[in-house]
């Protein structure tokens, strides 16, 4: 993304608005709010939301959204840090609290989605920051983007830890009757301490469980990422046996679980961060990861063994699996816009403790 430089400075009930030191191009305003307290959201009209995945990549999908940059829920280990580095800004505490957000993704959305050359293939959300984080609280760009997939006829999948997903559930369930749906939930371990420490702007563990089990009540899948699994912290098998049994119990239809995975932005946020709560860990990961951001092979194959253990124990299938193409029902997309344009114009209340 290229700089631009503006100046804005306007109030919005409790939310007031100032002058930015970050040029975005396309910015509209940069606000903070009571509401977010420590957050500063920059405001930016997308040309466009549709990304390619290069072609030699190894996902399952073709196209992604991301109608934030930068994530508040704030997860130490989280991949997606290197990319604030390109807007010139710090991998670390500017990744939690310097959030870009895309206002007008919808609309920017369903004109891309209507050009004669789209081929409606599988669109993912959640590939790189949160589209429910809590800002999606405030902004509401789900509802639109979740119509806009619908209407065009578009596959699309969504990975998430937030728990403001139970809100467009609605949506999911009407969608899922014209396009294939899928979604997935981040939960890869159980302890409220560690996840607290880790993960700090993240819904507890018991609030995602439950959001499964919502998700299918509702007939919708719901595969999980159990993602990263942490060397020496949550890969033991009582770790591994609570957290398999947890996700079977709460409905799960697959799991995907693996090793943490440190590529350069993150690596150094992490090892700051184990070094301060887990100091006598630091020369363990770092002949781990000696070789790179993957941990060694015997490692990963030694891993990989554990968790069939457990996935076969408590009855998962292998594999998350909201990637897959389901057959829709048959009810038509307009359901979708109905069940959009017939929601309340104001923000929905959601419970406190799921954020």
């Amino acid at each position: 993304m290229r700089w631009e430089g503006q100046k804005v400075t306007e109030q919005d009930g409790g939310a007031v608005a100032e002058p930015s030191l970050l040029p975005l191009v396309g910015l509209v305003r940069t606000v903070r709010t009571p509401d977010f307290a420590g957050i500063t959201f920059h405001e930016v009209a997308a040309k466009s939301v549709l990304n390619k995945v290069p072609p030699t990549s190894s996902m399952p999908f073709s196209w992604t959204i991301n109608p934030f940059r930068g994530c508040s829920h704030a997860c130490v280990y989280c991949f997606a840090r290197k990319t604030h580095s390109y807007l010139n800004l710090d991998t670390g505490l500017d990744f939690d609290a310097q959030l870009v957000v895309k206002i007008n993704a919808a609309e920017v959305l369903a004109r891309e989605l209507a050009r004669p050359s789209w081929n409606r293939d599988h669109v993912a959300l959640g590939t790189n920051t949160d589209p429910y984080q809590r800002a999606e609280g405030r902004y509401r760009l789900m509802p639109g983007i979740i119509a806009a997939l619908a209407e065009s006829g578009t596959p699309f999948s969504i990975l998430t830890k937030g728990t403001l997903l139970a809100r467009d559930i609605p949506l999911l369930a009407a969608a899922s009757h014209s396009v294939s749906v899928g979604v997935g939930i981040s939960l890869a371990l159980m302890d409220p301490i560690l996840a607290e420490s880790i993960e700090p702007g993240t819904p507890a563990p018991k609030a995602r469980l439950a959001l499964i089990s919502r998700l299918r009540e509702s007939g919708l899948p719901c595969g999980v990422m159990a993602m990263p699994i942490l060397p020496w912290l949550t890969d033991g098998d009582e770790s591994l046996d609570q957290l398999f049994g947890a996700l079977a119990a709460a409905g799960a239809t697959g799991v995907t679980a693996g090793p943490l995975y440190l590529r350069p932005g993150s690596r150094e946020w992490f090892m700051q961060w184990l070094g301060t709560h887990h100091p006598r860990l630091v020369p363990k990961y770092e002949a781990l990861y000696s070789s790179g951001s993957y941990a060694s092979k015997e490692y990963r194959d030694w891993l990989a063994g554990r968790i069939r253990v457990f996935r076969r124990k408590h009855g998962l299938e292998a594999g998350a699996g909201f990637f897959r193409n389901l057959t829709p029902t048959g009810v038509q997309a307009p359901a979708v816009r109905a069940a959009f344009d017939t929601r309340s114009p104001t923000p929905v209340t959601v419970q406190p403790a799921l954020f």
